[in-house]
Order: C-alpha cells, then sequence, then structure tokens
C-alpha cells in the first residue's frame, strides 16, 4: 500500500491547509473538460473569480497552472521585443517577474527597493516616461509587505498595470477595477484555502486589445484561451488544452465557502489573525521584519532571535507538533522566519497554536545547544 502522509498545519508560505468544502469536492467524479457540466462549472468559478478578484473583466478564469505559470501568462502576453516594462522590486516575486521580462525581450526597468519594505509609488512612476507595462507585487511572499496598488493605478496613465495578487487574492482587499490593474494572476494555495495547481487570472479589455498577438508561449496564449474560458459564453467551445477538472471543481468549493462567508468578512478574520499573530510574537520578545504600517495579515514575516538556529526549530515544530512555518528567502534564509495564517487557519485557534509551539521549539534548541555548549570538553 502506498505510505499515508502525515497532516501538517500548513502555516508557512504556502501551500496552506485547504478549506473542507475543498478537499470534499476534490472527490467528486472526473468528467470530460467539454462536457457540458463541466463548462456549466467552469463559468460558475469565473463569475466567483469575478467577485475576489473585484472586476467585471470578461475574461477571467483559472489558468491550467500555478501561480508561477500565471506570472509567466500575464508578461509573455503583455511585453515582446523592445517593450518598456517598468517593475518594481522589493522581494523574490518582483526579481522573478524581471527575469521572465527580460526572456519575453522586453526592455526592462528593475526599480528596486530595501526588502521589507513597501514599493515606492513615486519611484516606481517616475522611472521612465512611456512605459507599456508597470508591474508590482501586491503582497510580497518573501518579505511579508503589503504595497499601495491603487496609487500605483492612480498614476500608471497609458501604461497597463500588471499586479502578483497571489498573496492576497481571497484574504486581504483587493479591487482590480477600482484600482486600475489590467493584468492580474494569483494562486489558489493560499487565501483562497484550495491546493495549489490553478492560477486565478484577469485581464481587462484595454489590456487583451494590446496584448502581443503572437507570444512565445502557446500555451499560454490568451487569444487562444478565450475561446475556451473567460470571454466564452455557452457550451460551443473550441479546444485548447485539457483542463485539471477535479482542481476546479476544488476551486468552485473554495470560492463558494469564501463568498458564502461574505469576502469582507473573511478579509477581516485574515486582519484580526494576523494583528493577533504579531501582538504575541511581540509579546515573545521577537522582532518583527517587515515595515510596520505595511505589514501583510496573511503573512508574517520575523526575524530569528540571536543565537536560535532557524532550521532546528523548524525541524523541531515538523516534528513535535506537525507544524510547518517557512524559512527567509536569499540572504534572509537563515535570519527570518515566515509565519502564514492563510485561508481556514486564518482564525484565534491557530494563532495560540502556533505561538506556544513557536515558543517552546526556539527554548528547546536553546536549551540543547547550551547543553552541548556545557559538554563540549
Amino acid at each position: 500500500m502506498p505510505e499515508i502522509l502525515p497532516f501538517r498545519y500548513l502555516f508557512g508560505p504556502g501551500p496552506g491547509n485547504a478549506y473542507p468544502e475543498v478537499m470534499g469536492a476534490l472527490s467528486h467524479p472526473v468528467i470530460g473538460h467539454l462536457d457540458p457540466a463541466f463548462i456549466d462549472r467552469l463559468d460558475r468559478v469565473a463569475e466567483g473569480l469575478r467577485k475576489v478578484w473585484g472586476t467585471r473583466n470578461a475574461r477571467t478564469w483559472p489558468v491550467s497552472a500555478t501561480g508561477s505559470g500565471g506570472m509567466e501568462a500575464a508578461l509573455v502576453n503583455m511585453v515582446s521585443d523592445g517593450d518598456v516594462a517598468v517593475i518594481a522590486v522589493n522581494g523574490l516575486f518582483g526579481e522573478r517577474m524581471c527575469e521572465i521580462a527580460r526572456r519575453c525581450g522586453a526592455d526592462v526597468v528593475r526599480v528596486d527597493h530595501v526588502w521589507g519594505q513597501p514599493v515606492d509609488v513615486d519611484r516606481v512612476l517616475s522611472a521612465h516616461p512611456h512605459p507599456k507595462l508597470i508591474a508590482a507585487v501586491h503582497a510580497e511572499t518573501s518579505t511579508g509587505v503589503r504595497s499601495d496598488i491603487a496609487a500605483l493605478g492612480a498614476g500608471k496613465g497609458d501604461a497597463l498595470l500588471l499586479v502578483d495578487a497571489v498573496t492576497s487574492i481571497g484574504g486581504l482587499e483587493l479591487r482590480a477595477d477600482d484600482w486600475g490593474i489590467d493584468i492580474g494572476y494569483a494562486g489558489t494555495q493560499k487565501c483562497l484555502g484550495v491546493p495549489p495547481g490553478l492560477s486565478p487570472f484577469t485581464v481587462s479589455e484595454r489590456a487583451f486589445e494590446r496584448r502581443v498577438k503572437e507570444p512565445r508561449s502557446w500555451y499560454f496564449d490568451i487569444g487562444l484561451l478565450g475561446g475556451y474560458v473567460g470571454a466564452a459564453e455557452g457550451h460551443t467551445r473550441t479546444y485548447h488544452h485539457t483542463a485539471p477538472v477535479t482542481m476546479v471543481a476544488g476551486l468552485e468549493a473554495g470560492l463558494d465557502r469564501i463568498l458564502a462567508e461574505g469576502l469582507e468578512n473573511v478579509w477581516a478574520r485574515h486582519e484580526a489573525a494576523g494583528a493577533a499573530l504579531r501582538e504575541g510574537l511581540e509579546a515573545l520578545g521577537l522582532e518583527l521584519f517587515a515595515a510596520e504600517g505595511h505589514r501583510l495579515p496573511s503573512l508574517t514575516t520575523v526575524r530569528v532571535p540571536d543565537g536560535v538556529n532557524s532550521a532546528r526549530v523548524r525541524s523541531h515544530l515538523l516534528e513535535r507538533y506537525s507544524i510547518e512555518i517557512g524559512a527567509g528567502v536569499g540572504r534572509y534564509a537563515e535570519s527570518v522566519w515566515r509565519i502564514g495564517l492563510m485561508g481556514p487557519n486564518a482564525t484565534p485557534a491557530a494563532v495560540t497554536l502556533v505561538l506556544g509551539a513557536l515558543e517552546e521549539a526556539i527554548a528547546a534548541v536553546r536549551a540543547d545547544s547550551a547543553g552541548k555548549e556545557t559538554a563540549a570538553p
């Protein structure tokens, strides 16, 4: 028999634990990707995604890929040889956008920020007089920072605004139309409470008209995808690819769960959990990493205490409590922890569990280190 994997409390940067309704939907019978019943489901999912994106865009659908696939789909359809792309970089995923845009042939104007700080709107908007594209991460997963997308949208001028909402969709206020977002991509595995595998995607009519007509990717060509999902209506669809029908069923259940609770209520639940976690971490004497006033509720970054081995604490949490928290990224890999409270984990119970376990784990690792030092000759 195959090994049964252990249950984990997924309190890291993602994936998070899924809503129970989602896990139930994943056991639904597999049906064909052109079955009328599936097409109806796909249409319902598209409408649910419009609500969580805060948009009326006809071309809103789940791309058959993870969030990184959504990033590539967004960029490959919007920039090509010589197009100027201004990209705000305040963490790993801004850096990744730069690399994909470069491979698409774009003239990338990179606007770097100190990690842990939000995007400086004025610097980004003044980086180039006439870019085709301005891109930024709403909720930077590598640093736990939230940036002001509405301000970027208000000042974008003729440029298209591309936004990464992977760690914000379904958990933080997100208003694509009101904020002027032209192209957005996200992921299912965080605040939506769905396993990884789909990328909620939206593109405005303005951006669709200015897309690259023959992008370097056939699979992610939104001109071709539009005949199958998004703007397509009714049961007559142009075949493009075999959609992950079971994942779409899970996403429908997750969206239904969130909308039944009330989207603004879900945002408030994440805000409350994040605030309680930050307060508890500071009460333990720990220092928060992200800039005050710009900290994500869904993902909290905290500095590893001096003299404490980050990896050993995370191993202790996993082995003793079946709790996963994340390490930092890049130069902060050993000096920062990333603690996510997303989807069903954005609760007071999860806050209490992770704070208590983390306090014990730090104490245990310190005691073990002290014992080894005492025993050394």
